[in-house]
């Protein structure tokens, strides 16, 4: 690891093996043990993955942003300043002075107006989160401007709660890129897209050095950062897939901090003194879903049965243990409008009782739709175990997540067992896809919404959801989010069992690194060793 501060022109087989002459990590540099197989591409305007949003938030900013520090009220990025006008859909970014892209260009009003147009005309996977306040590429040039190199005007189609606006600029679609070097690469009216792919065009605290897909990528401090002093020179994240590997690495040292261990790894760290770990409750909701097409997964009685045939703290003191909590509601605690009530648990008697009075006393056979990975099949295989002692036969129709995830856009399924991570800080990314469903018809094709590929024909809570996207009392909005998970929660063909746990193990010395809760994502430029 000696030589990790002189890397730009080693090979990637020497950044790996690079730790293995002796344990430990230079004191300016941070090496993380990680699953990044998903990262794609680097273009924040199309990155939609998990590990694609935590690259991007450690090379880009965005107008606005979250203190790592405290994560709740928002703070000054790009923007040191922002203004709603008095018509309710005009917001006024005065831009911070002095800032400098990893290029060296500096950073104006014209960048932030050419990345949200861009993202906009790109029309990738996540441009949705700016195109629902009525953007498109044929109105963006007109209701997002630039009046001056500080100032930055946006136009909203309507009156929106402006909580509602801020929190999704703040989303990985929201970063602004150099718009003069990213040009310079454009190629066939692309907006740069090819080339943003493998390459850097932020203001962050790291630039790119190198991306080797489901290897690793290498960041180096960018030099001095608008936010904070970065205290790390090099960031190196490598994909190592199994936990074993990871915790390996972590006790010798080659790695600072393993992302993926396995509760049976973590526990037998535990007693270790140069190692710690770390809890951070993040986005990530469990749950199943039954499809409203499918007979007798249609019957309300039949709904609420399956909410009391799972084992929620059984399965949370056991294979889950330290990596789920309990949560029965579809917002993430710690979002706005957040509802802590569990009112369902393991309760055979009870089901049996509902099932009888559904007309289904001796149970019914069903098919599970669940993807490959170990967590989800475990609570399948425990879910088909408690379905059997109410006479529910369930068979198991295990799949790749494309496979799983093909039939349940389709509609096709019956039960589907799997997660939803939010798409943006916000309660209306949940409230839209779980409570919202304007167009019932198999050929509307919402496979963005839940709701939808669940066949839940739900006209009262889609006005309910659209309602409170567009309060601007923010307690007032929050308590409009709580009734609609209560009705959710009351006769919705969801049953929403966990909220995600995150445990980062890490060598003792590693302090500040910040895993972005519910709400965001890891930052490397606060750690320190």
């Amino acid at each position: 690891m000696k030589h990790f501060a002189i890397l730009a022109s080693a090979s990637i087989a020497a950044l790996i093996t690079a730790g293995a002459a002796q344990a430990g990590t230079p004191a300016d540099t941070l090496v993380i043990a990680d699953k990044i197989d998903d990262l794609i591409t680097l273009d924040p305007a199309q990155s939609f993955e998990f590990s694609g949003a935590e690259y991007n938030l450690n090379v880009y900013d965005k107008l606005i942003a979250f203190d790592p520090k405290n994560l709740g009220p928002l703070v000054p990025g790009l923007a040191v300043k922002w203004s709603l006008a008095d018509d309710g859909v005009t917001y006024t970014f005065k831009m911070r002075k002095g800032v400098k892209f990893h290029s060296g260009n500096p950073l104006t009003a014209r960048d932030a107006e050419f990345s949200l147009r861009r993202a906009i005309k790109l029309k990738k996977t996540p441009s949705f989160i700016l195109t629902q306040f009525g953007f498109t590429p044929e109105n963006v040039d007109e209701k997002i401007k630039a009046t001056d190199d500080e100032t930055l005007v946006i136009v909203t189609d309507q009156p929106y709660a402006p909580s509602f606006v801020y929190n999704c600029l703040t989303a990985t679609i929201g970063s602004i890129v150099d718009s003069k070097l990213v040009m310079e690469h454009a190629k066939d009216g692309d907006f740069g897209n090819e080339w943003l792919k493998t390459h850097d065009a932020g203001t962050g605290a790291f630039k790119l050095r190198i991306w080797k897909p489901n290897e690793l990528y290498a960041l180096d401090r960018a030099g001095d950062y608008f936010r904070g002093k970065v205290a790390m020179k090099h960031v190196f994240v490598r994909h190592i897939d199994e936990s074993s590997s990871q915790r390996l690495l972590l006790e010798k040292g080659d790695v600072d901090i393993a992302r993926k261990l396995t509760p049976d790894d973590i526990a037998a760290i535990a007693s270790n003194p140069d190692l710690k770990v770390e809890n951070d409750m993040k986005g990530r909701i469990m749950y199943f879903s039954l499809n409203q097409k499918v007979k007798p997964l249609n019957n309300p009685k039949v709904i609420q049965a399956m909410k009391y045939l799972v084992d929620y703290d059984g399965m949370t003191k056991s294979f889950l243990r330290g990596q789920y909590i309990v949560h029965q509601a579809f917002e993430p605690l710690t979002y706005l409008g957040e509802l802590k009530d569990n009112p369902f648990k393991l309760d055979v008697a009870k089901a049996r009782s509902l099932l009888a009075e559904a007309g289904y006393p001796n149970g019914f056979p069903v098919k599970i739709y669940v993807r490959n990975a170990q967590d989800r099949l475990e609570i399948a295989q425990s879910l088909q175990n408690t379905f059997a002692k109410a006479g529910i036969k369930a068979e198991l129709v295990v799949g790749t997540g494309k496979q799983t995830l093909t039939v349940y856009r389709a509609r096709k399924h019956e039960i589907y067992m799997g997660a939803w991570g939010p798409d943006y800080p916000d309660p209306n990314t949940n409230a839209d896809t779980f409570a919202s469903n304007p167009d019932n018809r198999d050929e509307a094709k919402l496979t963005g919404k839940l709701a939808w590929r669940n066949a839940w024909d739900i006209p009262q809570l889609t006005k309910m959801t659209k309602a409170a996207v567009i309060e601007k009392d923010t307690a007032k909005r929050a308590r409009m989010y709580v009734d609609i998970q209560k009705e959710v929660q009351k006769r919705g063909p969801f049953v929403i069992m966990f909220q995600k746990i995150i445990q980062s193990a890490m060598r003792k010395n590693v302090n500040g690194f910040v895993t972005g809760g519910a709400i965001s994502n890891a930052h490397y430029w606060t750690v320190t060793k």
